[in-house]
């Protein structure tokens, strides 16, 4: 069986693989953030919701980067996990 590793590097010589892949390095990097949050904090996505005032789906939905979460909703996981919510503008690599 092929590891995922050895897939994504043959596939990132592909030039549309590696664009789709790059545009998603943002999302990527939201969920990860989110769920390190969660975890250094001690909760589970049960937890979380609850003290969110919303559901465990909608948490595992924004972790697994299929929702956009609100700035709303990002100030509030902010504040149940006891973490502060920072935004940043960087300028873009050229390309």
């Amino acid at each position: 069986m092929t590891k995922m590793s050895e897939l994504h590097r043959r596939w990132s010589q592909d030039r549309d693989y590696k664009a789709a892949y790059d545009a998603l390095g943002e999302e990527f990097d939201l969920a990860r953030a989110l769920i390190e949050a969660r975890t250094a904090a001690g909760l589970s996505q049960a937890q979380l919701a609850k003290r969110m005032k919303t559901s465990q789906s909608y948490i595992a939905r924004i972790e697994g980067g299929k929702v956009r979460p609100s700035t709303d909703a990002l100030e509030r996981f902010a504040a149940a996990t006891r973490t502060r919510l920072r935004i940043t503008f960087e300028p873009s690599s050229a390309k």
